[in-house]
């Protein structure tokens, strides 16, 4: 979605509920998504979201919890020390350009109090986040441009803050049909239009509406309509001709990227999980050709114990040669012996015998490394697929994971962080059943092992790598057995699929498997049930049964 001045004016419009507030906490989301804890005397506790990476940028209340980045970036850390405890004065668009100013008391080094402003301007890849002080200059931003990267706007501390340049257009809220030409496009004439929006106006205007009447729709609204990624605003967009789907403004803009957002927090705060992980992968999968060449030549062991039998029986017969020719006792065929000419034929004979041992002795440990290699495969292409799907505590206990299994060493700064007692595993509670899902190894673990009784039923998709599901209750209906194996389904390869396998059975019948990686365990007997994923379904499940 590009975020125009027209959309920008009306989400203004709904956060003067801010104003007169205090900022308590400051935190990161992610390198560029900023968390405000805002105590207003009317509206309570809100919070403010400020995003400026380039594809997503926006302001927006977000009305839910959040998972924060467990350390603050320097520039949290600076506003942090002039913003936080201040208050929150006056909240106003630049003109109709996507710049937000949030005037407020904040405080300088001695404590005094100080009129400060903070920036959001929501320009595309531009997007910045800029503290002013009172003398205008910039005491520090977000992302820091010099003078070589852009020579119109030094975006540096110490610069003196000036607004980008604009060309002069005509205010949207004092247009009337008569002063525009359909013919250009509006985003040519009018300030605040992208062309998506400018698309829209043309349409609705040739169809008969008025541009008083559709620009007091937009700037009134209080609903986000989303068709996708690209086109969303604050009127339905007709000239789409699509459907959509409609969201309480700010809710909408929360919605909007919640997924990809959620990822790219995920990837900012556990990199070194991803990594290691698509690391430990490669390696593994690079390594089982070679091991499975070894292991077809070490099966071709029988040639060599035969070319050392050949070389002795034919030793005083054979001229020595660089490749010898002899007769085979038992096929009567000629056999061409490699030999090695700095050496008689007796000792060719005992080194091809060496060979033959060495390789016999060999053979067994290749086949125990190529187990082992397509085994690790498995468990890190099951721990990339947990990774498309978790949460920032999930990627944590993977983490956990992976350095006890001496894949990463252990970070000093999270070894000082208390642990959870338990792994934070999904808990939802419907129809008098609890149901539990992992959604790592350690999850898994946790509720296959720890949380379950031996009538429990237990969930997992078939041939594929996912979670397991627990489902506690009296007598398990056909409705909560399909609800289980629609979760096992989600939350596994097969959530975008069709006729997904999912095998059950109760915990009485699992096995741990001997010497295998935690989470694995095998079935004695099981019943299953083919599933056709709703996502949708799902989703809406876990909003209305999650035990937070």
């Amino acid at each position: 979605m590009a975020l125009d001045g027209l959309l920008l004016h009306t989400i203004t419009d709904h956060l003067h509920i801010l104003e007169g507030g205090k900022i308590g906490k400051i935190q990161n989301l992610s390198d560029e998504e900023i968390l405000f804890h805002i105590h207003t005397p009317k509206n309570g506790n809100q919070r403010l979201v400020i995003n400026v990476h380039s594809n997503t940028n926006r302001i927006y209340i977000h009305e839910h919890s959040i998972d924060v980045a467990p350390a603050p970036t320097n520039f949290v850390m600076f506003l942090r020390k002039y913003i936080s405890q201040g208050i929150i004065t006056k909240i106003s668009q630049i003109d109709f350009d996507r710049i937000v100013k949030i005037e407020m008391k904040g405080h300088n080094e001695l404590g005094d109090t100080k009129n400060l402003v903070l920036y959001a301007e929501l320009m595309g890849k531009y997007a910045n986040l800029v503290l002013v002080g009172e003398d205008h200059r910039i005491m520090d931003v977000l992302k820091r441009i010099p003078v070589f990267e852009n020579s119109k706007r030094l975006i540096h501390p110490g610069a003196q803050y000036v607004l980008p340049a604009r060309e002069v257009r005509l205010d949207p809220e004092k247009t009337e049909d008569s002063m525009i030409d359909l013919d250009i496009p509006l985003t040519k004439q009018i300030e605040g239009f992208s062309p998506l929006i400018s698309r829209e106006f043309v349409y609705r205007i040739h169809n008969g509406e008025h541009f008083e009447k559709i620009m007091h729709q937009l700037l009134s609204s209080n609903t986000l309509y989303v068709y996708d990624d690209k086109n969303s605003h604050a009127i339905p967009l007709l000239h789409l001709d699509k459907e959509y789907k409609s969201y309480d403004l700010m809710d909408g803009l929360d919605h909007l990227y919640e997924q990809n957002e959620a990822k790219t927090r995920i990837r900012e705060q556990c990199g070194d999980v991803f990594r290691t992980v698509n690391k430990e992968k490669t390696k593994h999968e690079k390594k089982l050709p070679k091991l499975e060449k070894a292991l077809q030549e070490a099966q071709d062991l029988e040639k060599y114990r035969k070319y050392g039998d050949l070389l002795f029986a034919y030793m005083y017969d054979a001229k020595k040669e660089k490749t010898i020719q002899l007769e085979d006792f038992e096929t009567g065929k000629t056999i061409n012996i490699p030999i090695d000419m700095r050496y008689d034929l007796k000792t060719n004979a005992n080194k091809y015998y060496q060979k033959y041992h060495k390789m016999k002795r060999s053979l067994d440990v290749i086949k125990e490394q190529i187990e082992q290699c397509r085994e690790d495969i498995a468990y890190f292409a099951q721990l990339q697929e947990q990774l498309d799907h978790c949460s920032p505590a999930d990627a944590l206990e993977i983490r956990e994971e992976l350095i006890k299994n001496r894949y990463l060493m252990p970070n000093k700064s999270a070894t000082r962080k208390k642990k959870a007692k338990n792994p934070h595993v999904l808990h939802l509670r419907a129809e008098n059943a609890d149901i539990y899902v992992g959604k790592n190894n350690i999850q898994n673990n946790y509720i296959t092992h720890h949380l379950s009784r031996k009538n429990d039923l237990w969930f997992h998709v078939k041939d594929y790598h996912g979670s397991h599901v627990l489902l506690k209750c009296e007598e398990a209906t056909e409705e909560l057995i399909r609800m289980c194996a629609q979760l096992a389904t989600y939350f596994s390869k097969g959530k975008m699929s069709s006729s997904v396998p999912v095998d059950y059975t109760r915990i009485s019948q699992l096995k741990k498997v001997p010497g295998s990686k935690i989470g694995f365990v095998t079935m004695k007997t099981y019943k299953t049930i083919y599933i056709d994923p709703d996502p949708e379904t799902i989703e809406s499940w876990i909003n209305r049964y999650e035990v937070k």
